[in-house]
């Protein structure tokens, strides 16, 4: 039994210390001939397309199949995935593009993910950090992002690292992020 002065001690932080195992996150860049990179890709990507944010609906079985072949096809593409205790935990999918006003390269995040489980952790801030290292090292002179209007925890994330809309001249407005989807 510990005594009154222990017992102060302690909620003081002065006292015997307490053990605590503190998960690792590690952001890796997949290396998409890696078989395990690939499962944890898919995987990730497929869990944030069934998620509301993503369509709600799973990868077909045609694009689990082609995608990370696809991906290491295309040069200007670089995936990040963040693990928790060797657990997939986050991913972030980006593509190289180019800058004509500025005549410098641009990384353009397409999907982040993070797992569920795994949200509020500060798993996302890690994978913009480990982009924006990426887009440095690539002498890029922004990061591009879309988010759905309506995923205010996306937004909340990006507005704290500093994303915000694009805008040229405030008196034209915005930018919109549009699409066409054509027959396949």
């Amino acid at each position: 039994m510990g005594s009154a002065e222990d017992e102060r001690r302690r909620e003081a932080g002065t006292g015997d210390a307490v053990s605590v195992a503190v998960p690792t996150l590690t952001i890796t860049r997949a290396d998409y001939r890696d078989a395990g990179h690939g499962r944890d890709l898919v995987t990730l990507l497929d869990g944030y397309a069934r998620d509301p944010m993503g369509g709600g609906e799973p990868l077909s079985a045609d694009t689990r199949e082609r995608l990370v072949e696809a991906l290491a096809a295309l040069p200007n593409a670089f995936s990040l995935i963040a693990y928790v205790d060797g657990q997939p935990a986050g991913l972030a999918n980006c593509f190289v593009g180019f800058s004509t006003f500025a005549a410098k390269p641009l990384v353009n995040v397409h999907d982040v993910v993070v797992d569920a489980r795994f949200r509020s952790t500060g798993i996302g801030r890690a994978l913009f950090a480990g982009i924006e290292a990426e887009a440095a090292a690539l002498g890029a002179c922004k990061v591009t992002l879309e988010v759905l209007s309506g995923n205010g925890p996306a937004r909340a994330l990006y507005a704290s690292l500093g994303y915000g809309d694009y805008v040229l001249d405030p008196a034209q407005g915005t930018a919109l992020f549009w699409q066409k989807r054509l027959a396949a």
